[in-house]
């Protein structure tokens, strides 16, 4: 039960719109979740007949990020339909330890308000926490298994039958181009101050395409994918502190499994924030990349070939690099995509990227053979 004050505007709404939703249970009270920076989301508590209580969420999605809502929706609902499907093949019971998706009365996926906001409705997973930075090497080995877990439940999921709704989002040779465009127009005048971040990434330009024609040699396949690999989007069991599932599926699409691991060691590996201006404390730390390893391949070494295994440690140089050249085109185009709260914010937030991308290149050997130690110890 929430034990502090409802907004009686809050309640009003989460009423109705979880009236329009197949729940158990009385309406009791609701509650908004301040956590997450795009979709709206709520919590509801309902009474059931014998007096218990039952949570659920219900959120409205950002139609100003996610353009086309229902394919979202869709995306979504296909991916809890199968995850859902093979545990209970399994384990016979949820027992609420998976993301699933409750109709709308009308039968539907979701619904829509008066004021055209698409709104779907979770089940609340209960006895868990989230976090928002790795602490520790733990942390690291349950966030990887999460999403390697997550991996390996929609292995088998046709990505056909998954739709891109950010199209190129991982497109590493496109957002170079896109980078040189910026950059020959410099538009706000601010090429000649990042020469040097400019030359750091031209020197790599052979990396961009890497994964790219991995996938068109059929070395790489096509999987489904979550695009978001951040730690607090695994929600913890706040006693046994293990992964229980993996939240926040509206990125997901089409993609390679490399960039999800990837990015996992991009925002993981370093101590230091995104925007840090302190370069000296960016750093790549082994013992947070072992347990990545670790905790991944324990999850996803049935499924992941050779070949994307041998490109772990790649793929989070290629990640921080990606990322680095996002940053610095859009500090070049004048601060348009990212939140800017500082002059020069996404210059800083590219020069921790391209740091991080040395310091991975300096301990390359070292992660090689690490994930090859591993890999022979599960064969």
């Amino acid at each position: 039960m929430p034990q502090h004050k409802i907004d009686p505007q809050v309640q009003e709404l989460v009423a109705t719109i979880g009236n329009q939703f197949a729940v158990q249970g009385e309406f009791l009270c609701g509650e908004e979740i301040h956590s997450g920076h795009i979709n709206s989301t709520y919590s509801g508590t309902f009474c059931l007949a014998d007096g218990s209580l039952q949570r659920y969420v219900f959120q409205s999605i950002n139609r100003k990020v996610f353009k086309d809502p229902y394919t979202v929706m869709r995306n979504v609902e296909c991916v809890t339909r199968h995850i859902n499907a093979k545990v209970l093949r399994v384990k016979k019971d949820l027992g609420g330890q998976t993301l699933n998706l409750f109709p709308a009365r009308t039968g539907g996926a979701w619904v829509e308000d008066a004021h055209g906001g698409v709104w779907r409705c979770y089940n609340f997973i209960e006895g868990c926490v989230t976090y928002d930075v790795v602490e520790n090497t733990r942390q690291a080995y349950q966030a990887a298994r999460a999403f390697g877990s997550f991996q390996d439940l929609v292995s088998d999921l046709d990505a056909g039958s998954i739709k891109e709704t950010i199209p190129d989002f991982h497109n590493t040779r496109k957002r170079f181009h896109r980078l040189m465009q910026v950059a020959a127009e410099d538009p706000c005048g601010r090429l000649a101050a990042v020469r040097d971040e400019l030359e750091f990434v031209c020197e790599r330009e052979t990396l961009t395409g890497v994964l790219l024609d991995g996938i068109a040699a059929g070395a790489i396949p096509l999987r489904v994918t979550h695009n978001d690999t951040k730690i607090n989007n695994v929600m913890i069991d706040a006693e046994t502190d293990e992964a229980v599932c993996v939240i926040d599926l509206d990125t997901v699409m089409p993609g390679l499994a490399l960039y999800d691991f990837g990015d996992l060691v991009r925002s993981a590996t370093s101590p230091a924030a995104e925007d840090e201006t302190d370069l000296a404390r960016v750093q790549m730390q082994m013992p947070m990349f072992e347990a990545l390893v670790e905790g991944y391949l324990d999850s996803a070494s049935d499924f992941i070939n050779d070949t994307e295994i041998e490109h772990l440690a790649f793929a989070g140089k290629l990640m921080s690099l990606e990322v680095g050249i996002r940053f610095l085109t859009d500090h070049i185009e004048g601060d348009v995509y990212f939140k800017t709260h500082r002059p020069n914010h996404n210059l800083d937030r590219c020069r921790t990227q391209l740091r991080l991308v040395e310091r991975i290149e300096a301990r390359e050997n070292d992660m090689n053979s690490f994930v090859r130690k591993v890999r022979k110890g599960k064969r």
